[in-house]
């Protein structure tokens, strides 16, 4: 049956799940959580070629005044992370529907697969960071995932999280729906998402619609 994509991928960490709490639990407050996270993020994507994941958290842990062992304490809770309410829901329909779905993000592989498995939703693709040998928004992680899943930029859908993916989707011609949970503020250099929505709710009409 004819739809607007034939594949979509996520942004995992932020699009798909709440990891900030977890980070604002690990680093024991949510001012200091979000100082943390915000500094990873700001490292993370200026990295270019992958570097052990484990060493850029600790880094940021370092810059942002907290202690670097956290980076550890962090991966060993990874299986604690929850999708945002809502999130299995709105991927059902696609997976009902034979959507190929799959992930594209910025850690390591073997947390990449604890990440991924706590959507409690299968995934034809896991890509991270580690396994395409680069961070985004580097252009490597996206089309590998797009090659994996054989399919053309044109028609397939990017579910950004993060405000730094639209950059890197928008630069392999990827439409990007950017799902704010946050309320994060775009990059001046970032493109317009095509949707830009606190929930996704209206995913799968919009994925499956012809």
């Amino acid at each position: 049956m004819p739809r607007r994509y034939d594949a979509v991928l996520f942004d995992l960490l932020t699009a798909l799940l709440d990891s900030w709490t977890l980070w604002n639990r690990v680093a024991g407050d949510e001012q200091s959580g979000r100082r943390w996270r915000a500094e990873y993020l700001r490292i993370t994507y200026g990295t270019g070629a992958y570097r052990p994941y484990d060493d850029l958290v600790a880094e940021a842990a370092a810059s942002s005044g907290l202690a670097r062992g956290l980076a550890r304490e962090l991966s060993d809770r990874y299986a604690e992370l929850r999708p945002w309410p809502g999130v299995k829901d709105s991927l059902a329909p696609l997976v009902a529907a034979g959507v190929p779905l799959a992930v594209v993000t910025n850690c390591s592989e073997s947390l990449g697969k604890v990440a991924a498995a706590c959507v409690g939703v299968r995934f034809d693709s896991v890509v991270t960071a580690e396994r395409a040998g680069f961070y985004k928004p580097h252009p490597r992680p996206y089309r590998l995932a797009m090659e994996e899943l054989e399919v053309a930029p044109e028609r397939c859908l990017f579910v950004a999280g993060s405000s730094y993916d639209l950059i890197g989707a928008s630069a392999v011609d990827l439409d990007v729906w950017w799902h704010d949970r946050i309320g994060m503020q775009r990059p001046a250099e970032a493109p317009q998402p095509l949707r830009h929505t606190m929930d996704l709710q209206e995913l799968a009409p919009f994925v499956l619609d012809a």
